[in-house]
């Protein structure tokens, strides 16, 4: 197996094992959660670069569960409607399209990063929600409401139409997004997880909002649509009371039998205090060996930059996809120029073969 063997998984077969990770652009007007021609642009050059799947930005499932005014959401049949024109272009490109299903929480209503990343108190903003009151740590941070047993139920059955939504209009693969300090993890760490009900206290109550968010889920959706989670293998602060790696295993472990099929493998994003380790190359790949362990297909992230880095992550077995963030930034034709280094035949478009003789 290399980086250009086909990733087969249920009904769905990407062309290799590249895929383009969620990134977000925060390009949609102010408020509307449409997604524009930016997105069009965005996810489509990628597809045209010979990405195997090209995942979108995280991508709320309500108002409330946006990072900053201009996400992407999809908690309409409007936004759906919208999303639309992507799928069909990344289909007839030859690109697996995915699309990432997000709650922000307690991270919720700030502004984008261009704009200082500061929470947003009046016009514009919103109350973000989480397991408990507790605000997300910033200089002046927005006041937060604890979800109650109703909210949590809203947000189960956001999450599930959200899904239903995706695969009507054409997305190949569903990621839920339960990492980097967004709802769902918020759930999962005891960082921020200091309920007293059947939702906090224990891993199996911690983990608990997660499991029936994925079990509604996969039985709402076709058996043949691949579900994805990308989840945080350790939250970064070994000085308290935290998400480990080991954790990240036996959640995995946990979520392999509700259907999912493939565990997305980042870390951090839970608290200011992380202690980002060393970010070399490939840094956060071990963290996917280890999730893999427990019998569950996974996907590697961080610092994966070069064609041979990537064909060695899959090639020696250590993770199913090479998820390539920034470097698709960088170079939209990554893929590309993978193949012709690799020595493959490379998914050059008709349009541009003129430029790859």
């Amino acid at each position: 197996m290399d980086l250009f063997t086909p990733f087969e998984c249920r009904g769905v077969t990407a062309r290799n094992r590249i895929a383009v990770s969620p990134m977000c652009q925060y390009s949609c007007e102010a408020g509307d959660g449409l997604a524009t021609d930016w997105h069009r642009v965005h996810l489509g050059s990628r597809a045209v670069g010979g990405a195997g799947i090209v995942m979108t930005e995280a991508t709320a499932v309500t108002p409330r569960g946006r990072i900053s005014p201009q996400d992407l959401g999809i908690w309409s049949d409007d936004h759906a409607e919208a999303l639309a024109p992507i799928t069909e272009f990344l289909e007839k490109h030859g690109a697996t399209s995915g699309i990432q299903l997000a709650h922000a929480g307690r991270k919720g209503s700030t502004r984008r990063p261009s704009e200082g990343g500061d929470p947003i108190h009046g016009d514009g903003g919103w109350t973000p929600v989480g397991p408990t009151a507790e605000p997300w740590p910033a200089e002046t941070p927005a006041e937060t409401e604890r979800l109650d047993g109703a909210g949590i139920d809203r947000v189960t059955d956001a999450f599930v139409d959200a899904a239903v939504r995706a695969v009507d209009v054409g997305f190949d693969v569903l990621e839920i997004h339960a990492a980097h300090g967004y709802l769902l993890h918020e759930f999962l760490s005891p960082v921020t997880n200091a309920r007293e009900d059947e939702y906090g206290g224990s891993f199996e109550n911690r983990t608990r909002l997660l499991r029936e968010v994925l079990k509604a889920i996969r039985a709402a959706v076709p058996e043949e649509t691949p579900v994805f989670v990308r989840i945080s293998a350790t939250d970064w602060l070994p000085d308290r009371d935290s998400w480990t790696v080991e954790d990240s295993a036996r959640l995995a472990g946990d979520l392999r039998p509700l259907g999912v099929d493939l565990v997305d493998v980042s870390a951090g994003g839970i608290h200011p205090d992380q202690r980002v380790p060393d970010t070399g190359a490939h840094y956060q790949v071990p963290y996917a060996e280890r999730v893999a362990e427990r019998g569950v297909p996974v996907g590697a992230v961080g610092k994966i930059t070069t064609p041979t880095g990537a064909d060695e992550v899959i090639r020696n077995g250590r993770a199913d996809l090479a998820i390539v963030g920034r470097e698709h930034l960088r170079d939209p034709y990554f893929a590309v120029h993978a193949a012709e280094e690799l020595g493959y035949d490379a998914p050059v478009p008709r349009q541009y073969t003129r430029g790859f003789d």
